[in-house]
């Protein structure tokens, strides 16, 4: 997916939601904050979001532009409507937010993940998947080499176990 897909999805599911910020927290929020980011990281076809100030519009979404929809066969991209609780993320994420809205976005705004609320939301899935897209993240210098995960959990234990796998 390039930036522009992005864009493209965020337009659709405003449109869709009727909602003007659209949040984005799967893998392709990276292209909030890195645009041009290495091929390796942009292997996904679908992005992970859902309307700020309804994410129960999120199956509305997924429904008119998700997997296998008309809009997927047409553009080879589609959204995955998701919910807030989807991915479990540090404390005070919503801060950090990185903006897309531009001429492409059509009035509508994309809400990214910061590439370290990316990394270690990754990081906690545990999936082999995601352990891949943290290395690349890595491996391009895109991150901090060393993230804390109590730092990042802002000191809540609860929280930190659940980034770091129980090792802290």
């Amino acid at each position: 997916m390039k930036r522009s897909d992005l864009e493209h999805l965020i337009r659709a599911a405003g449109r869709i939601a009727g909602g003007r910020e659209i949040v984005v927290i799967g893998s392709q929020a990276v292209l909030g904050q890195f645009p041009d980011a290495p091929i390796a990281l942009l292997a996904s076809m679908e992005a992970d979001l859902y309307p700020r100030n309804d994410p129960g519009l999120a199956d509305k979404v997924d429904g008119s532009i998700g997997e296998g929809s008309r809009f997927h066969e047409q553009y080879g991209y589609y959204a995955q409507g998701v919910g807030p609780d989807t991915a479990t993320l540090p404390r005070g994420w919503q801060r950090r937010l990185v903006r897309i809205e531009n001429s492409n976005t059509g009035g509508y705004a994309g809400l990214c993940l910061e590439v370290h609320d990316l990394a270690l939301s990754k990081y906690a899935a545990g999936r082999e998947k995601d352990r891949e897209f943290t290395r690349e993240l890595a491996r391009h210098q895109m991150t901090d080499k060393k993230i804390d995960p109590a730092e990042a959990a802002g000191g809540d234990r609860t929280r930190c176990r659940a980034l770091t796998g129980g090792a802290r």
